[in-house]
C-alpha cells in the first residue's frame, strides 16, 4: 500500500466519487509544457448541480516537482451530491480564463452506507413488513391509502441491489481486490 499524502501517489485525474470530510488530492502531469508555473495558474471549480441557489467551490493547484498538484483537506462543509467540475487555466498576466478539462464528481457522506444502500434496506424492510398483509388500500374516515404493489417494489428493489453491486464492485477493485465476476472453475 502507496502513502496516500504523498503527492507522487497521487492519482492523475479527480476521483469519481469524494467522501466528505476526507482529503481530496490529485495532480496533472504535462501542463506545465503548455501552462509552465511562471505564467499561469490552474484550479478545479465544483458546481454543485441539485438546489435552487447556485453553489461551488474551488481547489486550486501548488507547484510539485514540475507536476500541477491539488489538495485539500477542508470538505466537510461541502454537501454531498453530484457535482459538475471544470479545470480552468488562468494566464497570470491579464487573469483570463480557458476551460481544460470538465467531468463529474459525486461527494457522499455517509461513509458506512451509500444512497443506493440505504434505499435498497428502506425497499426490503417494507417488503419484509409487507409479508403480514395482504391489504393493498383502505378507506378510514374518508380517507384513502393505497400501498404500493408488490410488483413495483421487487423491481425497485432489483434495480437498486444492482446499482448497490456495482459499488460494492468498484470499491473491491479500487483496494486492488477481485471485482467477485470472476468465476473459477477446478477441474
Amino acid at each position: 500500500m502507496s502513502n496516500a499524502f504523498d503527492s507522487n501517489n497521487y492519482p492523475l485525474e479527480v476521483d469519481p466519487v469524494l467522501q466528505k470530510g476526507d482529503f481530496w488530492a490529485w495532480k496533472k502531469t504535462g501542463l506545465t509544457t503548455d501552462y509552465p508555473f511562471s505564467l499561469y495558474s490552474v484550479k478545479y471549480k465544483f458546481h454543485h448541480l441539485s438546489g435552487s441557489t447556485p453553489l461551488f467551490f474551488t481547489v486550486t493547484a501548488t507547484e510539485v516537482d514540475d507536476e500541477y498538484v491539488f489538495s485539500t483537506s477542508t470538505t466537510t462543509s461541502h454537501p454531498a451530491g453530484e457535482y459538475k467540475w471544470t479545470a480552468i487555466v488562468i494566464r497570470t498576466s491579464d487573469s483570463v480564463e480557458a476551460i481544460i478539462g470538465e467531468g463529474y464528481v459525486t461527494v457522499v457522506d455517509d461513509a458506512i452506507r451509500s444512497h443506493a444502500k440505504i434505499v435498497l434496506d428502506s425497499i426490503e424492510a417494507v417488503i419484509e413488513g409487507r409479508a403480514n398483509m395482504d391489504q393493498a388500500s383502505m378507506s378510514i374516515a374518508g380517507r384513502s391509502l393505497s400501498r404500493t404493489p408488490i410488483e413495483e417494489l421487487l423491481l425497485l428493489r432489483s434495480r437498486y441491489k444492482s446499482e448497490w453491486l456495482k459499488e460494492v464492485k468498484l470499491a473491491r477493485l479500487k483496494n486492488g481486490k477481485a471485482s467477485g465476476n470472476t468465476i473459477r472453475v477446478q477441474f
